[in-house]
C-alpha cells in the first residue's frame, strides 16, 4: 500500500533518517515509537506528502485513501456538530447520519448537541468531532496522531473497541502503553536514524530491544578486546625484522576491521519527587461541598476526604466533574457553599490538565523554573532542569516556543522544585513520550505523599492507583483498590437502603457458658449470613444486568435508526432519539457539567 524506500532527511546539522525502509501493507496496524525529537512528526508529514524527504522515495498504492488525525487543533467549520462529520461523505444519506450520531454517541456525545455548532466546541470536544468523520470516512489507511489525549477514559475504551474493528490499517504514535498493546501488532522504532519493524506488542518490543543492545554491547566489547590484542602484537613485533612482515599483516587487517559502534544513549527524563513533609493522617477534606456554573449544579453538599498515602484514580464520564473537583482539591476555583479544610502543615501541588496557561510565554525556561518559589541557586536549577532534557543553552529558550512535551516537563520542574505533599494532577501522561511516561510512573510509585489524578491512560491508572473515586452526577463513590477492582465493583451500590422485605439480623441469643452462642445458634447465623450474601449477589447481578440492557437497547436503537424505513420517518427519529437520551441520562452525565 505505501513503500518507505532508502529515505534521508536532515534539518540542518541533525540527521533524523538515512536509508530508512518500511512497507506498510492492508490490515498492517502499527505504533511509531521513539524519543521526542526523533523524527515520528516527520515521518508523519512526509507520508502526507507536508514535507518532502532529501533523498529516496515514499510510493503509495493508486488510489489509497488516507486520513490524518493531528494532534490537536483539529479544524472545524460553523456546520452543527453532525453536518460537521457528515462533511467529508460523498453522498450522505439516512444510514451514514445515523452511523454518524452512533460515533458521537460513542465518543461521549449526547442527542442533545448534535445541533451545535462545531467552532462553539471547546478545543477537545473539536478533536473528538474531528474524529468521527475520520472513522465514518473509514479510510484505507488512518493516521493518528495521539489520538487519546482528548478522550475520557469511558470514551477512550468505546475508542479502542471501535478501532479493534476497524477494517482498515491504522498507523498511529501515543504515549498510553496499554492502548498501543489492544490495537497494534506490530511497533516501527525510530532509530539509529532508521525505522525498525518489530511483530508483536509494546512489551515484545521492549524486551527484543534490550536484548539486541544487550548483544550488541558484547559484541563491541569482545571487539574492542580483540582490538586492544592487536594492537598489543602490532607494537611487539613492527620493530624486529623477523616479525616486521607479521606486523604490516596485522595492521592493514585492523584498518580493514568493520568497527561495530555503539548508538547514542536516548536522552531519558530522570524523575524523583523529593520526598514531602510528613502530614497528619487527614490531608483534605470537603464539607458540604456546592458548586455550580451558572444553572448547572455539578455538587450539593458534597463531602470528601483524603488520607496520607493514598494514590487516587478519579473516573467517570467527560463532564462528570472530576476536573471540578480536583480544581476545588487544589483551591484554584471558589466554592458557592461549604468548606475546603487542610490538613496540617500540607502543601498542595496542581498539575493543571491546561498546563500552558500556568506558564508564563514571555520568560525563558530558566527564568520561568527560578520563580517556582523555591530557595535554590541558578545552577541547582539548571542541573534539575538537565535531568528534564533542558541541558545547555537550551534553557534560554522562550517558553511560547517550547513543544506540548517540553511544556509539561518544565511543569514537573517546577513542581519538583517546590515539592507538595498532596499532589493533584489533571491528565499528566499528556504530551509525554513513552519513556517519559515510564520515567513519572516510577517517580510517582516511590512518592509517600498523597496522589489524586485524572487520566485517560489505563496502564498509568493500574500502574498507580490503590484507590478509585468514582464521579457520577454529583456524588462520589470511592473504592479502595485499582480500576479492575473498581471495574467489578463499579455496578454496585453500596449505600442503597435495605429492601421492604428483608429479614432483620438476627438476635444473637444469650452465650453458653463458654461465652460462645450454642451451635444451634451458630448454624443458625451462618445460614441467614449465606442467604443474605446470596440475596446481595442477585441485587448487584440485577444493577449489572439492567446497565449493560440499557446499553444494549442503546445499540438496537442506533441500529434501528439506520434501517431505510426509519431513518425516511421524522416522528420514528424522534421517538428513537428521545428513548436513547433517556437510556442515556441513566448511564451517563451531562458533557457540560465540570
Amino acid at each position: 500500500m505505501i513503500t518507505v524506500r532508502s529515505v534521508h532527511k536532515a534539518f540542518g546539522v541533525q540527521t533524523l533518517f538515512e536509508g530508512a525502509n518500511l512497507q506498510i501493507n492492508s490490515g498492517d496496524r502499527f505504533a511509531l515509537v521513539g524519543p521526542n525529537g526523533s523524527g515520528k512528526s516527520t515521518l508523519f508529514k512526509m507520508l502526507l506528502n507536508e514535507v518532502r524527504p532529501d533523498s529516496g522515495e515514499i510510493q503509495f498504492r493508486r488510489g489509497v485513501a488516507v486520513s490524518y488525525l493531528p494532534q490537536e487543533n483539529a479544524p472545524v467549520s460553523c456546520l452543527t456538530v453532525v453536518e460537521e462529520v457528515l462533511a467529508m461523505t460523498s453522498d450522505p444519506t439516512g444510514r451514514s447520519e445515523a452511523k454518524a450520531k452512533s460515533i458521537l454517541m460513542g465518543l461521549g456525545f449526547k442527542v442533545q448537541d448534535f445541533g451545535r455548532k462545531a467552532d462553539t466546541l471547546s478545543g477537545g470536544w473539536a478533536m473528538r468531532a474531528a474524529m468521527a468523520r475520520l472513522l465514518l470516512e473509514e479510510p484505507d489507511l488512518l493516521m493518528l496522531d495521539e489520538p487519546t489525549n482528548h478522550l475520557d477514559l469511558e470514551s477512550m475504551l468505546w475508542f479502542q473497541n471501535y478501532l479493534l474493528n476497524y477494517r482498515g490499517s491504522i498507523f498511529l504514535i501515543s504515549h498510553d502503553r496499554g492502548f498501543i498493546n489492544a490495537i497494534c501488532r506490530s511497533v516501527v522504532s525510530v532509530q539509529d536514524r532508521t525505522l525498525k519493524v518489530y511483530h508483536g506488542n509494546y512489551e515484545y518490543y521492549l524486551k527484543e530491544r534490550d536484548a539486541e543492545r544487550e548483544r550488541l554491547e558484547q559484541a563491541y566489547r569482545e571487539q574492542q578486546s580483540q582490538i586492544e590484542d592487536m594492537k598489543d602484537f602490532i607494537a611487539r613485533n613492527r620493530v624486529r625484522a623477523s616479525t616486521a612482515g607479521r606486523a604490516q599483516s596485522m595492521i592493514k587487517r585492523l584498518e580493514k576491521l568493520e568497527r561495530i559502534e555503539l548508538p547514542a544513549d536516548a536522552r531519558t527524563v530522570k524523575i524523583r519527587f523529593p520526598q514531602p513533609e510528613r502530614v497528619g493522617v487527614r490531608t483534605l477534606a470537603l464539607k458540604g461541598v456546592h458548586k455550580s456554573y451558572g444553572e448547572t449544579k455539578v455538587y450539593e453538599g458534597l463531602d470528601f476526604e483524603l488520607e496520607r498515602g493514598w494514590k487516587v484514580g478519579f473516573v467517570g464520564h467527560n463532564g462528570a466533574g472530576k476536573s471540578t473537583l480536583m480544581k476545588i482539591l487544589a483551591d484554584v476555583i471558589p466554592v458557592d457553599k461549604g468548606e475546603r479544610i487542610p490538613g496540617m502543615n500540607v502543601k498542595v501541588g496542581y498539575f493543571a490538565q491546561h498546563r500552558a496557561k500556568t506558564l508564563d510565554p514571555g520568560k525563558t525556561v530558566l527564568e520561568e523554573a527560578m520563580n517556582a518559589g523555591h530557595e535554590m541557586s541558578e545552577q541547582a536549577v539548571r542541573t534539575v532542569l538537565g535531568s528534564f532534557l533542558f541541558p545547555g543553552d537550551t534553557v534560554f529558550k522562550m517558553v511560547e516556543f517550547l513543544s506540548g512535551g517540553e511544556k509539561s516537563r518544565l511543569s514537573l520542574v517546577k513542581i519538583l522544585l517546590d515539592p507538595p505533599n498532596v499532589l493533584l494532577m489533571d491528565e499528566p501522561t499528556t504530551h509525554l513520550d513513552l519513556e517519559s511516561v515510564g520515567a513519572l510512573i516510577s517517580a510517582l510509585s516511590e512518592f509517600e505523599g498523597t496522589l489524586c489524578f485524572i487520566s485517560h491512560d489505563l496502564y498509568f491508572v493500574n500502574s498507580l492507583a490503590n484507590h478509585i473515586v468514582h464521579v457520577d452526577k454529583g456524588k462520589v463513590t470511592l473504592y479502595p483498590g485499582n480500576y479492575e477492582y473498581y471495574e467489578r465493583r463499579m455496578e454496585q451500590n453500596e449505600r442503597a437502603p435495605p429492601r421492604s422485605d428483608e429479614r432483620p439480623e438476627p438476635r444473637e441469643k444469650t452465650p453458653d457458658k463458654t461465652g460462645r452462642p450454642s451451635a444451634r445458634e451458630g448454624r443458625r447465623q451462618r445460614a441467614w449470613a449465606r442467604e443474605r450474601e446470596s440475596r446481595r449477589k442477585k441485587e448487584d447481578a440485577g444493577r449489572t444486568d439492567r446497565g449493560a440492557a440499557a446499553r444494549e437497547r442503546i445499540d438496537e436503537l442506533t441500529r434501528e435508526l439506520e434501517q431505510p424505513h426509519v431513518y425516511g420517518d421524522y416522528v420514528k427519529v424522534r421517538k428513537i432519539s428521545k428513548e436513547i437520551e433517556a437510556l442515556q441520562a441513566e448511564i451517563s452525565p451531562d458533557i457540560q457539567a465540570g
